[in-house]
């Protein structure tokens, strides 16, 4: 006979055995895969973004120009967001278990979830400002202060944060009906860490995904696309740039789009596939026979993509002290020999907005043609 549980309400459940099975199946790729990769990309983050903030603070004369204030906050983000991920490498460790209490399981996830976001939004405003800073360097010059980079700022903090709440609820821990010997051979016995939802709340978690996919993917990237486009025409049409700069300028934002492209918009897109994958599953488990036909049933190739995407991702917080160099002259290793930084010293002394980018010609109304 088929193993069911029943529920309260008499639907049937999916047997416990059919969800341990598949457990073992899944946490055995997060084991052996992903917290290697979460080690070395904490390392790395931390010490970048360590290194770009205290050059932030020792070598940028006060008060910040709005630039460097938005890439300011992008670097405390991402180290934020880089310090979640060791706790997370150790919880998959193998024996995957979570040693240290459901308030620390609430906080990991909405801390990641919160910085995750932070980072999006922060490479937004930094987009925005060089679109800014170059196709309306009037307005940036007469109306941009530090005071307002300060404010919107502010905002973005407040709106990640917000973003982020409902991880508090969604994430609990799952205790597992034996209480002491966790081992690789036994991970019947060990706590689990829900990152995303139990079965019963997997419908709100699913709407909750695509909200975090179009306002916390979707919205920013739209935006980065329309500024860069913008500037792109910008670019084309002026007259007083050489095609050196040009390339220079497509760089930039080739780079800028290309950590979209790596990194945030296949893990919002592999996520939120993956929770509907996981939800087919649900809904077919109490018919399965045994093990083995529940465990053929699992879409292995959603899984796999949304842990490889989860493992990449933060790659894009790895990669961002580069963009510090572009926006930054204090972070460039050879800026006062650069072309783009003897421009940016230029603008300091005529008291612009702070919009500095590695091209001399771009930042002032008259060389940006008709």
């Amino acid at each position: 006979m088929r193993a069911m549980a029943a529920t309260t309400s008499g639907a049937l459940s999916c047997p416990t055995n059919f969800s341990a099975a598949v457990d073992r199946i899944l946490s055995g790729f997060q084991e052996g895969f992903l917290w290697p990769l979460l080690v070395v990309e904490f390392l790395v983050a931390v010490a970048s973004n360590g290194l770009a903030l205290y050059r932030f603070g020792t070598r940028e004369q006060r008060p910040w120009h709005p630039t460097v204030v938005f890439a300011a906050q992008l670097a405390l983000s991402d180290l934020l967001h880089a310090l979640t991920l060791l706790p997370l490498a150790a919880y998959f460790y193998p024996p995957k278990n979570w040693q240290y209490g459901e308030l620390a399981c609430r906080l990991e996830r909405f801390l990641f979830t919160c910085n995750l976001l932070g980072s999006v939004l922060f490479l937004t405003c930094i987009s925005l400002n060089r679109y800014l800073g170059i196709v309306h360097p009037f307005f940036t010059r007469s109306s941009l202060r530090p005071k307002h980079a300060w404010a919107i700022s502010a905002a973005g903090w407040a709106l990640a944060a917000l973003l982020a709440t409902p991880t508090l609820s969604f994430s609990r821990l799952m205790q597992p009906p034996e209480e002491d010997g966790c081992t690789a051979a036994r991970p019947q016995a060990c706590t689990r860490c829900l990152g995303t939802a139990d079965d019963g709340h997997l419908e709100a978690y699913r709407a909750y995904s695509l909200v975090l996919a179009a306002v916390g993917c979707g919205l920013p990237l739209l935006l980065t696309l329309v500024a860069y486009g913008a500037l792109g025409r910008a670019v084309l049409r002026s007259h007083g740039m050489t095609a050196a700069e040009k390339l220079r300028v497509a760089v930039l934002v080739a780079s800028g789009l290309a950590l979209y492209a790596s990194s945030y918009v296949p893990y919002h897109v592999t996520q939120v596939l993956n929770v509907y994958a996981r939800q087919r599953w649900r809904a077919r488990c109490p018919g399965f026979a045994n093990e083995t036909e529940a465990t053929a049933a699992l879409d292995r190739r959603t899984y796999v993509s949304h842990q490889v995407t989860r493992g990449l991702m933060p790659v894009a917080i790895c990669i961002h002290p580069l963009l510090y160099m572009a926006v930054a002259p204090s972070l460039g290793c050879c800026h006062q020999s650069c072309l783009g930084c003897r421009g940016s010293h230029t603008l300091e002394g005529t008291g612009s907005s702070g919009q500095v980018l590695p091209l001399n010609v771009t930042a002032t109304p008259q060389t940006l043609g008709p």
